[in-house]
């Protein structure tokens, strides 16, 4: 999760979170200019309306201070709330007989009759799958690629699965996601936990700790118009994506009901931490499905961020394990915005409107990253300068890239796009400004821990999504077991004779945070990240409530 605040603006990665403003050449607002910011949000206001909420007292105060604070940013998020996205350029697509499978949403709603809920997700879909040779990429597993078509051909969604390495007839299968959001899952296949990883050759080399040790892996690029994934249109809310990803993962296991019956596992990171508990709960809302869902797992993640923003100083001045990068100055600044930030997400969290919500967003980024990225360092991982600026802070995001647009990588996985990037700005903007990066998403938990076991899970270097908050969130939840699971200590994770983090759990619910790892944690410990999976596959976290 990335917030590089140039104006506010940023990128992200693997699992990053950015505010993206484009420059504008329209006067900045000040603080007296309200007759200038008037007719802008006079223009737009039915536009907002219609997405939810009102344009409240509490939500004009929250507006007329951000434009006071910080002028370019609020203006260029007012216009950009006139027309938020736009279509994947270049798309070309692929005859029928390209592929190795095809599957109709209508004849699986026939074939499926009542026994699958949900019907009107998979009337106009369609599934389009082909088995990618001649990569080396995991040789000697098998594998698909492909799209998932909803909505008429409106929508196009990408995957990439992969067998287990070990016993697939009998492995779970996991879905990862990666977060932004507007960012593709394929990082996390080449640079986290994928069966390969690309160098700077721009080869691909073997990855011994992949999570697919195990369990069969899907990647899903999502939403739409990410990675290789595409549509005329676009999704700006968790809630959308969460249908799209019921049809996708309904049409998949009728398609291969090998697979349907096996435990089937969620996880994902950064801005996943929205995703999952909404995916989850559309799911688990079809009683009658072919998706066997048994657990989440979200790393890293942005979840319940009123409680997470206010570990933003701790962390960058010297609490969460690692020397302070900051002034006594900056952070005591950090400590005073905090409660003007905590009342703005509040009032998201009341009202669910973009009115309220985007303010937020633009408020407290500013407020709680500005002093952090102006060190220069990498906002995933504390421990080090960000290097590499043209690649989120990591060269191998280009490597990935300049792999993933090769002609022949692209013509064997049925890539449909013209060109490949890992993180799309366009989708990352309009999430923000639709109001959905500063909802409360944490408020699925509870429900989801009366049916299935939830791991949280973060690397302790990671300054977006750190661990600190995510602690902290956990232990705020109102939940039945809360009482218990506080009282519960942070015991030592074992990686064989060496500790390598601290978990804690009680009935289905276990916090996990460890050492040395930064936001992407499968990346900087790729040994303790698969034996954290199979242990948690494995129930090795469970209790009992």
């Amino acid at each position: 999760m990335k917030l590089a605040i140039a104006s506010v603006a940023a990128l992200s990665l693997a699992g990053g979170v950015t505010a993206f403003f484009p420059n504008t050449e329209q006067k900045p607002l000040t603080a007296s200019s309200q007759s200038t910011l008037s007719p802008s949000i006079a223009q737009i206001s039915e536009h907002l309306h219609s997405l939810g909420g009102d344009f409240t007292g509490e939500a004009i105060t929250a507006w007329n201070k951000i434009a006071e604070l910080y002028p370019e940013d609020t203006i260029s998020a007012v216009q950009a709330m006139l027309g938020m996205g736009k279509p994947k350029a270049g798309v070309t697509r692929k005859p029928d007989s390209d592929w190795d499978f095809i599957v109709q949403g209508d004849e699986v709603v026939s074939a499926l009759g009542s026994n699958i809920e949900g019907h009107e997700k998979l009337k106009g879909t369609k599934l389009r799958i082909k088995k990618p040779g001649n990569l080396g990429v995991d040789v000697g597993v098998k594998q698909y690629s492909g799209y998932l078509d909803v909505d008429n051909d409106e929508k196009h969604f990408f995957f990439w699965f992969f067998e287990s390495r070990n016993d697939p007839k009998n492995d779970p299968i996991v879905l990862w996601l990666n977060g932004g959001p507007g960012c593709s899952s394929l990082t996390g296949l080449f640079m986290e936990l994928g069966p390969a990883s690309i160098n700077a050759k721009i080869h691909t080399v073997d990855n011994p700790y992949s999570w697919n040790s195990n369990a069969s892996v899907i990647f899903l690029d999502q939403p739409v118009n990410v990675g290789y994934s595409y549509s005329d249109g676009q999704v700006s809310s968790t809630q959308a994506a969460g249908k799209d990803v019921y049809a996708f993962l309904t049409m998949f296991f009728k398609q291969f009901p090998e697979y349907s019956a096996q435990d089937f596992h969620i996880a994902g990171e950064s801005y996943a931490g929205h995703y999952i508990p909404q995916f989850a709960t559309e799911i688990l809302s079809h009683e009658k499905r072919n998706i066997n869902l048994k657990s989440v797992l979200i790393g890293n993640g942005l979840t319940d961020g009123k409680t997470q923003y206010d570990y933003y100083r701790p962390m960058a001045c010297g609490e969460g394990g690692y020397k302070s990068v900051l002034s006594k100055e900056a952070c005591q600044s950090m400590d005073d915005a905090y409660p003007r930030c905590a009342a703005m997400i509040d009032n998201c969290y009341k009202s669910g409107s973009p009115w309220s919500c985007v303010p937020a967003s633009i408020y407290c980024n500013n407020a709680m990253f500005r002093a952090y990225q102006s060190t220069g360092l990498n906002v995933y991982d504390i421990r080090s300068k960000c290097e590499d600026t043209n690649n989120l802070c990591y060269s191998e995001l280009g490597w990935i890239s300049s792999y993933l647009n090769k002609n022949d990588v692209m013509s064997a996985l049925g890539a449909e796009v013209s060109s490949y990037e890992s993180c799309n700005t366009d989708i990352n903007r309009n999430f923000l400004l639709n109001g959905d990066w500063m909802k409360p998403f944490h408020t699925f938990i509870p429900d989801l821990l009366e049916k299935i076991p939830v791991l949280i899970y973060a690397g302790d270097a990671d300054f977006i999504c750190n661990w600190l908050g995510n602690h902290a969130w956990t232990e705020a939840l109102e939940w039945h077991g809360k009482k218990q699971f506080n009282n519960e200590p942070l015991g030592p994770f074992m990686v064989g004779a060496q500790e390598m983090g601290q978990t804690k759990s009680f009935g289905n619910f276990t916090f996990a945070r460890v050492y040395e790892a930064g936001h992407m944690m499968p990346y900087n410990q790729p040994e303790a990240s698969l034996d954290l999976l199979n242990r948690w596959l494995s129930g090795g976290f469970w209790t009992s409530a």
